[in-house]
């Protein structure tokens, strides 16, 4: 944040009025050359210090500082902006809650963050922005609040899913994870059309290394286990990549590693159109043993495809669910109506509600 310095007046107690100029006194003694040599001693280390720090502060940064312009300033700024000063400046109680976004889905973003303040989160929230658009339009809002990890994508090329440009966009995904757990943090990544209806962090039990929720929409007992699930026909479970959470070890790290090795060896093509997910399973399988997980439990976080789609569910476990997100459905305006007609598009009623506003 901005550091100013202020002023202050220090007034005199006596009732008289003060004068602006000094009256001479007619019996002060006059100065000697020694005060004259001390008094100009003072004045000439004085200004050489001023002369000093004139000429190295434009050479000195910090995070602080880079946050301290007005909207005259350049937005270049934002662009030396690094993961280190952003994760340093937002973090509460050594955790982030971070989300990549590029700027078609600003309103999802917002939507989320908004989910999130009403649940008093949000100051955790780190925008990780695939786009310039996208890290200068929420810094404008949000100072601070957004970093780019360069390279930057396309503004326009991470829309369509199944396309080379979402893979793109999604085979980023665990090298910011990474890069996060090496600076030391806990890490809750979300998805952003997801919405909070009631804080996650007490469903994150004991010391695992990773958290993560079902994608399968099938209905599991209330008591349901929290290891790993068993493989599914592809041979490879069917965990959500869209909310995980972890913590700074040597465990998760080298998940995120084997995820990042995954991605590189099943690139994008036109006969396979992969995303992030199927390599983040094949992680999963690969290090099982070797990385402490833990399963969240389905009521709380249930998948789009069971919460949206089995409605008897959804009434029996009414005011159980913590994160819902809205996926088993393409499209951006059918993603919206869904939300819309369940009063989950906050962006509507409450965009007073979120440090972006009204976007």
């Amino acid at each position: 944040m901005s550091t100013f310095l202020y002023q202050r007046s220090f007034h005199s107690t006596s009732t008289e009025p003060c004068d602006l100029s000094p009256r001479s006194e007619p019996n002060s003694p006059k100065p000697t050359a020694a005060t004259v040599f001390r008094g100009s001693a003072f004045l000439l280390i004085l200004l050489s210090l001023l002369i000093v720090v004139g000429f190295i502060s434009p050479y000195v940064e910090s995070p602080i500082s880079l946050l301290s312009f007005n909207s005259g300033s350049s937005i270049s700024k934002w662009k030396v902006y690094t993961l280190r000063d952003a994760a340093a400046y937002v973090a509460k109680n050594n955790t982030l809650i971070v989300c990549a976004v590029s700027e078609a889905y600003l309103q999802f973003l917002n939507n989320w963050v908004i989910s999130i303040a009403m649940q008093k989160h949000q100051d955790k929230v780190l925008v990780i922005a695939e786009d310039y658009a996208t890290l200068y339009k929420v810094n404008e809002r949000w100072p601070g609040h957004a970093v780019l990890i360069p390279p930057a994508l396309e503004a326009a090329s991470a829309h369509k899913f199944g396309s080379q440009g979402f893979f793109n966009f999604t085979a980023r995904r665990p090298r910011h994870l990474l890069q996060i757990l090496e600076l030391g943090y806990n890490v809750l990544y979300n998805d952003v059309d997801m919405v909070w209806l009631s804080d996650p962090f007490p469903y994150m039990k004991g010391d695992h290394d990773v958290y993560f929720m079902d994608d399968m929409a099938f209905v599991k007992p209330f008591n349901h286990s929290h290891d790993l699930p068993p493989p599914g026909k592809k041979g490879r479970t069917y965990i959500c990549s869209c909310l995980i959470y972890l913590r700074p070890t040597s465990r998760s790290k080298l998940l995120m590693k084997r995820w990042i090795q995954e991605m590189q060896e099943e690139p994008w093509s036109k006969a396979k159109k992969a995303n992030d997910q199927p390599a983040f399973n094949w992680a999963l399988n690969k290090t099982s043993g070797q990385v402490d997980v833990y399963l969240l439990p389905q009521t709380a976080f249930p998948t789009g495809g069971l919460y949206f789609k089995n409605k008897t569910w959804a009434r029996e476990t009414e005011g159980m669910q913590v994160i819902i997100h809205n996926n088993y459905i393409l499209g951006f305006e059918k993603k919206i109506k869904r939300f819309r007609d369940y009063q989950l598009w906050l962006v509507d009623d409450h965009a007073t509600e979120s440090p972006l506003g009204r976007l």
